[in-house]
């Protein structure tokens, strides 16, 4: 993880070679070949394919769900991300904080009614904070996938990151279903750790009232097998595929609000504070 010392524009710190007036096509994002920041996407993924078994995410399911480690409100938990860069994102080198703004106005000038919505784009990579209180960025960031079943060829560097995952070889888990049931729904999958289940669980564990659409979005934003490419539909039940047009429909807003344009903070935390008050309000459990 990289934490550096930050001054009144801590996206200044990680961009200074940018050019705040490009414009970036759809093409150009989430290119996993080539670009500045490949190398360290590349290792990022490489100890998270070869980390990420089922034994190790039913061990982090025992270590973050119990909501033991901070006490903070949202706000303060969305600003700490001003400390970290996700060093699986080839799309941006600059703090989540600002991610998480752009990504809440961009839904918010397209759905201007909906508040819930709006708080899901800003609150959707706060599990991220795991990062900074001790986690392995591998196990906090990047795509999911299913552990416990057979690797699907849409997971990023599927081609050569595996093949230190003991799970791979494990006849019990290298087969389309693996330990799992036909159709018996996402929520009986175990996902690769990060920080899409965490902060599902944070939510939960501190009964905020994001309806059941929000919470789909939180908790399966990173599945880009499932959304973008269609792969474990086998393990889907009616309710995962109801809710999948609304994760994809909060995809465009995760994906294409990545800009070297940055909100104005500070003009945007009263509106936005109010929605947390409303949805996810005081000192939360971590």
């Amino acid at each position: 993880m990289r934490v550096i010392d930050i001054g009144p524009d801590p996206s200044l710190a990680y961009r200074p070679d940018l050019d705040i007036n490009k414009t970036k096509d759809k093409d150009d994002y989430r290119n996993f070949e080539s670009g500045s920041l490949i190398d360290r996407v590349f290792n990022t993924y490489k100890l998270m394919h070869t980390n990420q078994t089922l034994d190790f995410v039913e061990r982090k399911h025992s270590e973050w769900a119990g909501c033991t480690h901070k006490n903070m409100t949202m706000m303060d938990a969305i600003m700490s991300l001003d400390q970290m860069v996700d060093e699986s994102d080839p799309d941006v080198d600059f703090p989540n904080s600002f991610h998480a703004f752009q990504t809440a106005e961009g839904i918010r000038q397209t759905h201007p009614d909906n508040e819930w919505f709006q708080l899901v784009g800003l609150i959707h990579d706060v599990g991220k904070a795991m990062a900074l209180w001790g986690e392995h960025q591998w196990a906090v960031t990047g795509d999911t996938f299913p552990v416990g079943c057979k690797f699907q060829n849409s997971i990023v560097f599927r081609g050569n990151t595996f093949l230190d995952n003991p799970d791979e070889k494990n006849p019990k888990y290298n087969t389309e279903y693996g330990i799992y049931e036909p159709n018996c729904g996402l929520d009986k999958v175990f996902l690769s750790w990060g920080h899409d289940e965490y902060l599902y669980r944070v939510l939960k564990f501190n009964n905020c009232s994001i309806p059941e659409q929000g919470l789909y979005m939180i908790r399966f934003h990173s599945f880009y097998p499932w959304h973008t490419n269609g792969d474990y539909m086998h393990l889907c039940n009616d309710n995962d595929l109801r809710m999948l047009p609304w994760v994809q429909e909060f995809n465009k807003f995760d994906l294409y609000t990545k800009t070297t344009e940055m909100p104005d903070i500070n003009k945007l935390t009263l509106y936005y504070q109010s929605l947390i008050d409303k949805y996810c309000p005081g000192t939360l459990k971590w």
